[in-house]
């Protein structure tokens, strides 16, 4: 008798009532690991191609070249394609608000509104409410790209794709005995992550992360990023990465801006009546959010001349809304704000939302104390750091699902752990050859694409 058959006995003969037990008869837990490439009903290529309909046309060849660059850029692009490939099977049911890009560099480390630094989620443009094993699946799949990205062996990326899902298994099983308010006060701050990612000889690791936090302000940036012109404070320009594009387009940014002060709070509009607008600029960031308009505003307090930066970003459709039905929200802004809210610990307290011409915006703090981890920095330590991200997605996961159904889905036995490894390896794969097809196109000049990073 198989361990997964022996926990079935034993909950049979308990008597006790399991919300997600029903699920196992929808989505098997051997089925997690099960990946087909005939049945995706989806070509890979047309599907990163399809999303460029909504994005700035002069900046379609920069995401090409960032996401052609390797295997990984490419996973970090690619939400759209993983979001057909997931809803071509058949899922759990079992809803919490997707993430829906829960990739291991989506998790990081910024201010909340009281200035603690707290380990969390960070990017929610694609959230919308969902089954809760696809941020999973997404989650570990990435740290496979991203040991492979980094030259570590496989049984290294192995043992990330464990402690991550382990990560997650445990905080699941502890949030589903827990008061909902004890969940939605619980917060990952800078000791716990510390206390998972440390090594003997990383003494100073606490240390280097408030450094770099302290560096990670709107003072810091105004330092980096800004000049003085004619008597103005100006933004520095870094051709095509951040430019002054809306040169000339001063009112349609104060209507954006007047937009977005309808969306806060009233003490925090209020606050907001204490800065001018002073520049703009258009920026290039991330992977897959290249081509959808960002802009940089730089406003500063008129009292005492203090800067403060504000990204305002276009949101568009969720990729998961045409496999889970469309937001509840009557704005992509709003969708991606409110799901910030309900899957942090803490959410900046100027984020906010506006649409203006037909598109959508919301609206952060740029920078603000973040500490973005990058693949060199994880890399040593890769599996220490994917259990904290799998307690960080599960306490998501806990607060706006049900933790409960979720625990008695995934059971006690270790046949989900290695069948989700299973799937970790197998998708990596795919995402090898999806890779290889845009690099190809590129190659041959069907695809336009230019150099995708800064420097090259």
């Amino acid at each position: 008798m198989t361990a997964e058959q022996i926990e079935a006995n034993s909950e049979k003969s308990s008597g006790a009532v399991e919300p997600g037990r029903a699920s196992r008869k929808v989505v098997p837990r051997r089925a997690l690991g099960e990946w087909n490439p005939a049945t995706r009903g989806h070509d890979a290529l047309q599907t990163i191609l399809a999303q460029n309909e909504i994005r700035d046309p002069q900046l379609l060849a920069l995401r090409h070249g960032r996401m052609a660059a390797s295997p990984w850029t490419y996973y970090r692009g690619a939400a759209a394609v993983m979001a057909a490939d997931l809803a071509s099977a058949p899922h759990t049911g079992i809803n919490v608000q997707l993430c829906g890009d829960a990739h291991v560099l989506n998790f990081g480390l910024w201010n909340t509104p009281e200035r603690n630094l707290a380990f969390d989620l960070r990017d929610f443009d694609e959230t919308l409410p969902g089954p809760f094993e696809w941020d999973v699946k997404r989650f570990l799949v990435s740290l496979v790209v991203l040991a492979r990205a980094n030259n570590l062996p496989a049984d290294r990326a192995a043992e990330a794709v464990r402690q991550g899902y382990r990560g997650y298994r445990e905080w699941i099983g502890t949030y589903a005995q827990w008061p909902e308010l004890d969940i939605w006060y619980d917060r990952i701050d800078t000791d716990k992550l510390i206390a998972y990612t440390a090594t003997d000889d990383d003494h100073h690791l606490d240390r280097m992360v408030e450094k770099r936090a302290t560096k990670r302000t709107s003072r810091a940036a105004a330092k980096k990023l800004t000049t003085m012109v004619d008597g103005s404070t100006s933004i520095v320009e870094e051709p095509p990465y951040r430019t002054h594009v809306l040169t000339g387009q001063g009112e349609e940014l104060e209507e954006i801006i007047r937009g977005y002060h309808a969306s806060v709070p009233d003490h925090v509009a209020n606050l907001l009546t204490r800065f001018d607008l002073v520049d703009a600029v258009q920026q290039v960031v991330g992977v897959g959010s290249v081509g959808m308009r960002v802009y940089l505003a730089l406003f500063e307090e008129r009292r005492t001349g203090d800067p403060l930066f504000l990204q305002v970003k276009q949101a568009g459709p969720s990729v998961y809304e045409q496999f889970l039905g469309v937001s509840a929200y009557d704005a992509h802004g709003a969708r991606v704000i409110q799901g910030q809210r309900m899957i942090q610990s803490a959410t900046d307290m100027f984020v906010g939302w506006t649409s203006i011409a037909g598109r959508d915006f919301y609206v952060r703090q740029f920078r603000d104390g973040k500490v973005i981890p990058t693949g060199d920095m994880i890399a040593g330590r890769l599996p220490q750091f994917a259990s904290a991200c799998g307690h960080v997605l599960a306490r998501a996961h806990a607060r706006s699902g049900d933790a409960a159904a979720i625990n008695d889905y995934l059971g006690k036995s270790a046949r989900v752990e290695e069948v989700l490894t299973a799937f970790a390896f197998a998708y990596a794969d795919q995402n090898e050859r999806d890779h290889a097809q845009l690099a190809t196109a590129v190659a041959d000049g069907s695809v336009p694409s230019t150099e995708g990073w800064p420097g090259k």
